[in-house]
């Protein structure tokens, strides 16, 4: 049985895992890693290094 109190993560990973969607998977790592790197280039000592790479 599943939690009922799941995060986004911990839904989306039953999703996957249930419905064998497993080429999602690369899509989703990429969609947190930009999000990831929009909130450290926000204001972060590594703005700099983060624009340089675009």
């Amino acid at each position: 049985m599943m939690a009922k109190n799941k995060g986004l993560l911990g839904e989306s990973w039953d999703f996957l895992r249930v419905r064998k969607k497993y080429w999602l998977l690369p899509i989703l790592l990429l969609l947190v890693l930009v999000g990831a790197l929009i909130i450290l280039g926000q204001s972060s000592a590594l703005s700099p290094f983060i624009y340089a790479l675009f």
